[in-house]
């Protein structure tokens, strides 16, 4: 496997596995049964395209990623840090939002830096973007 191929789609899951935790996190939090529905076709999304570059990793015998312990419990602590106060629709929507800016950054950053990968990581790449932007103005409804 091309180490830009790799780099990419280890990032594809590193965001999409922090995606999956937040949401996880925030679930037990959330009153709201629509933004509860919401953040859990997120999640499943989510799971979807994870799989999707886990698939193209193990097909061509490249590393999968693996993320930390400490990363998990960093941002588990994290969110319960920022919802210790204030639970409220509103601030949990904020906070995922501003999850999906950072998964799109990220993105970005491995796709600049990774300019030699083929069209299939960076479709993936990209579908992972796309979905973090309709995210974004999903949540926008929940301000």
């Amino acid at each position: 496997m091309k180490h830009d191929d790799a780099k990419i789609l280890q990032e594809i899951q590193r965001n999409t596995e922090m995606g999956m935790t937040a949401i996880e996190t925030i679930l037990d939090k959330i009153e709201d049964d629509d933004f509860s529905l919401q953040l859990s076709k997120q999640s499943l999304r989510y799971s979807e395209i994870h799989n999707k570059a886990l698939d193209q990793i193990l097909e061509n015998k490249g590393e999968v990623y693996h993320g930390s312990q400490i990363t998990d419990m960093m941002l588990k602590g994290s969110i319960h840090v920022n919802t210790a106060l204030n639970i409220s629709r509103e601030h949990l929507a904020e906070m995922m939002i501003q999850g999906s800016s950072r998964g799109i950054t990220s993105m970005w950053k491995a796709m600049k830096h990774n300019r030699l990968a083929t069209d299939a990581a960076v479709e993936l790449a990209q579908e992972l973007v796309d979905f973090e932007q309709k995210n974004i103005e999903r949540l926008k409804e929940y301000l």
